[in-house]
């Protein structure tokens, strides 16, 4: 219905059936046959037809009068709507760890604004899982894991296995543990939200799983580093995070041969929604940049 409506508005603007066809790209006879049905409809004749044009009957000005507003007006919103869905352009709203999107994402999202100038980006950056959907947020970006069924989601890339760490000058003062049982008893690092330490044995496989007790703990990874490297205790890390600080020897790995399993980056996003283009540009930009990062490619 409207569709035929919009036709009949675009014949008499044009003011012949040809030029409304060729506007609209259909076989005149097709455009006919619609407005044929549309007055069948309203049950009365909108157009006096002649060989060389049409023109409005009274019923057909009044209907037009009446219509040409509301038709121009959803041309209109359909345009914008197609630009918010189909151009690079706009607000994307995210939410990822804060961790992970300060060190090494970070590049990513300046040389996405880079790429697409007309974007915007607003991050929300917490280390804990937050509601994507109560959110209002377009994306969110989450390490292992992802069970939730209500969301699509994509691989990104891997965060790198992780590692125990401590400095030399700890290391030095109180020793090198000697096995798991020993470590549990040092003065230990906590960064949430790793706050469950699982480690396996890379020749025996023996996992060996615990929520330790720790000397100093906070909801975030650089603090912790900083922590680790002053000498307060053995820090679990993941080498994503810590392996400039082991190039520079500023750590060094405790219990080499204990690791915690690599974990996976993923895209998630609502089913309920329909995904606009800026926000699948962003999440290729996304799988892109960590396929070509050492410390995320799969």
């Amino acid at each position: 219905m409207l569709d035929e409506l919009a036709l009949f508005v675009s014949i008499v603007e044009t003011g012949s059936l040809r030029a409304a066809a060729e506007k609209a790209s259909i076989p005149a006879p097709t455009l006919t046959r619609r407005l044929q049905k549309l007055e069948q409809h309203l049950g009365c004749r909108l157009l006096h037809r002649s060989a060389r044009r049409m023109t409005p009957t009274r019923e057909g000005w009044q209907y037009y009068e009446q219509c040409r507003p509301l038709v121009h007006s959803l041309q209109q919103a359909t345009a914008k709507l197609d630009v918010t869905l189909n151009q690079v352009s706009g607000l994307i709203r995210i939410l990822a760890p804060a961790d992970l999107a300060n060190d090494n994402l970070a590049p990513a999202w300046m040389s996405f604004l880079a790429q697409y100038p007309q974007t915007r980006l607003e991050l929300e950056l917490n280390n804990y899982t937050q509601d994507l959907i109560g959110s209002g947020a377009d994306v969110a970006i989450r390490v292992g894991a992802q069970p939730d069924s209500l969301l699509n989601m994509r691989k990104l890339g891997q965060a790198k296995e992780l590692l125990l760490v401590a400095s030399p000058d700890y290391l030095a003062r109180h020793g090198e543990p000697e096995s798991m049982d020993e470590l549990k008893l040092r003065d230990l690092v906590i960064s949430a939200p790793i706050s469950t330490w699982e480690v396996q044995h890379r020749q025996s496989g023996e996992t060996v799983r615990w929520q330790p007790q720790g000397k100093f703990c906070v909801n975030g990874v650089y603090l912790a580093l900083r922590a680790a490297i002053a000498g307060l205790g053995i820090l679990f890390c993941p080498t994503s995070l810590c392996h400039s600080q082991l190039q520079r020897g500023e750590l060094v790995q405790v219990l080499p041969e204990w690791r915690g399993a690599p974990r996976e980056i993923y895209a998630v996003w609502s089913q309920q929604r329909y995904v606009p283009a800026r926000v699948r540009a962003l999440i290729e930009h996304l799988a892109a940049f960590c396929q070509q990062n050492p410390q995320l490619r799969i």
